[in-house]
Formats: structure tokens, C-alpha cells, sequence
């Protein structure tokens, strides 16, 4: 049964949260996936990536490039798991694909974004009607995830 975990940003950008999110990914060697709904997001993903700290930065790929296959995190606007991944991230607004070849989904949505809001809500609907185990955290002050579901 696929776990998956819906992330609400509050006091975090996308763009600051992902990368700790895609850090704790590759720190337990699994394999991530991540899915944006437009190729502007994709690429502002790559750059935070690749810049998040002064010292370090997690390889990954977009997808595309060739190599696919060989990466431990790969950026794709496409539903096809490429790189074998056991854990996708939905973010931005990405669609869902069929999710029963990943261990986890973390489907991480902008809480000051009132679309962003209602589509999270229709998603968990959806998912709800499947044999995914749903779970909701929600962003605390400290930019932190507090576990709410």
C-alpha cells in the first residue's frame, strides 16, 4: 500500500522546502522522483537544488537529458518513473499518476495559494477512494512539519 503524505506550506516557499524534503530522500538511499506541473517550476527546483546550501548540493537530473536511469532524484514534468524511483514528489500543482509503483508520495501544496488549496482537498478525495494510507502534515512556524491526520 503506497503511503502518501500530503505536505501544506505556510510559512516556507516551495522552494525552500523541497530541498529538505529531496535531502532526507536521498540521505535514506532511496530514490526520488519529482514531478512539476510546468517546465519554469521544474527549473527553479533544479536551481534550488543545486544551491540550497553554501556547502553541499544534491545531484540529480532533469529529465530529458539523458541518464535517466542512473539518477537518484530526477525532475520531470512527465508521469513515467525513469529513474525506478520508490518515492515520488507531487508538487506545484502536478497531476497524479498512477502511484502504485511508489512506496510514498509526498504531495506538497502552497497553503497561501487558494487553488493550490482546492485542488489538494479534490486530490485527497480521489486518494481517499483508493488503497493509499493518506497522512496530512501542516508547515509550523519554524518552518518544521507538524503532523495534523
Amino acid at each position: 500500500m503506497t503511503k502518501v503524505a500530503f505536505y501544506h506550506l505556510q510559512t516556507r516557499s516551495l522552494l525552500d522546502a523541497i530541498p529538505s524534503l529531496a535531502a532526507k530522500i536521498f540521505a535514506s538511499s532511496m530514490r526520488g522522483l519529482i514531478k512539476a506541473k510546468d517546465k519554469d517550476t521544474l527549473n527553479a527546483i533544479d536551481k534550488a537544488l543545486w544551491t540550497f546550501t553554501a556547502d553541499s548540493f544534491l545531484p540529480h537530473r532533469i529529465s530529458g537529458k539523458g541518464f535517466e536511469q542512473d539518477q537518484g532524484l530526477l525532475l520531470s514534468l512527465d508521469d513515467e518513473n525513469l529513474n525506478d524511483a520508490n518515492v515520488l514528489m507531487l508538487v506545484d500543482g502536478a497531476k497524479i499518476p498512477d502511484i502504485s509503483g511508489f512506496e510514498r508520495v509526498l504531495y506538497i501544496f502552497d497553503g497561501n495559494t487558494p487553488e493550490r488549496v482546492t485542488q489538494a482537498r479534490e486530490d485527497w478525495k480521489v486518494l481517499k477512494e483508493t488503497e493509499a494510507n493518506l497522512s496530512y502534515l501542516q508547515q509550523n512556524d519554524q518552518g518544521g512539519w507538524d503532523q495534523k491526520i
